[in-house]
């Protein structure tokens, strides 16, 4: 098994993916392995059926957890093992269609006023103003921030591809504030003592902790700030494919969903009834 994590690391480094979704990949193999008590490369299909059927039935996992388990167990046979009709008959779970969760701008005012720490304040600020991932912000470094152009370079976007987002001078003013105040060192924005960058398990926890005290839902995460970042544009009259760009979305339809969650939108949007004569 330790021959084949090997070449499976070499395989994933190789096609180009995150260390985020890396590790993910291997942790499911590591599981599938545990499971059957042996090495991947001795299982065949009756085997991969029973362990499809073990995470559906028994553990119940929900659709994206097994996507993700699927495109790690494809990757194995595919790509490392040189295998893939063993893995040809799965298929992408679907997950019911699901709205995204949006905040007022007096909750987002309120959850930002609830992070005690500058440095997590700061990069939650960053996210909303940006609509950047919270692996891009807490990658950021001081020579991303490019004030004379009015964009950061994000260097670390999802599958490694580079974009720039909009710097706009209130945010640039508050990033100004904050290096001053707390002078972390470099060459990274937001780190502390601890770690340099912070991590965004770090970012989470002090999320957590700051929806608790705000009395949000318990789904509010760092992407629902991207979210609200998405949707708060659209409102204010921003181009569709604008906010694609921003976003890094490769596909116009996941920005297009935002057109669903915009209230300002949806309530502005004419009624038939006003098309009627005036009733007596």
């Amino acid at each position: 098994m330790t021959k084949l994590r090997h070449q499976m690391t070499q395989d994933l480094k190789l096609a180009g993916l995150s260390p985020a979704t890396q590790a993910a990949y291997l942790r499911s193999i590591a599981a599938l392995a545990k499971h059957f008590g042996r090495s991947p490369a001795q299982l065949g299909q009756t085997e991969l059926r029973a362990w499809v059927e073990h995470l559906t039935q028994d553990r119940q996992l929900s659709a994206g957890r097994l996507s993700q388990h699927f495109a790690a167990v494809k990757f194995l046979f595919r790509k490392t093992l040189g295998r893939p009709e063993l893995v040809a008959f799965l298929s992408w779970p679907k997950a019911p269609p699901r709205l995204p969760l949006v905040l007022s701008p007096a909750q987002i005012q309120v959850l930002l006023d609830a992070l005690r720490k500058p440095v997590y304040r700061m990069l939650f600020i960053t996210i909303y103003a940006t609509g950047l991932r919270i692996n891009e912000a807490c990658n950021l470094e001081t020579r991303d921030i490019d004030a004379e152009q009015g964009v950061i370079h994000v260097r670390h976007g999802k599958g490694d591809k580079e974009r720039m987002v909009t710097l706009r001078p209130q945010l640039y003013t508050l990033l100004r504030m904050y290096w001053k105040l707390v002078r972390p060192p470099g060459p990274y924005l937001f780190a502390s003592r601890r770690t340099n960058p912070i991590t965004p398990r770090s970012a989470r926890r002090a999320l957590r902790r700051a929806v608790a005290e705000s009395h949000l839902q318990d789904r509010v995460t760092p992407h629902v700030l991207r979210h609200s970042f998405a949707t708060h544009l659209l409102e204010d009259g921003t181009n569709l494919r604008v906010i694609q760009l921003l976003l890094g979305h490769s596909s116009i339809e996941s920005t297009a969903r935002y057109l669903q969650v915009s209230t300002g939108m949806i309530a502005k949007a004419r009624c038939p009834l006003d098309l009627l004569p005036r009733p007596h």
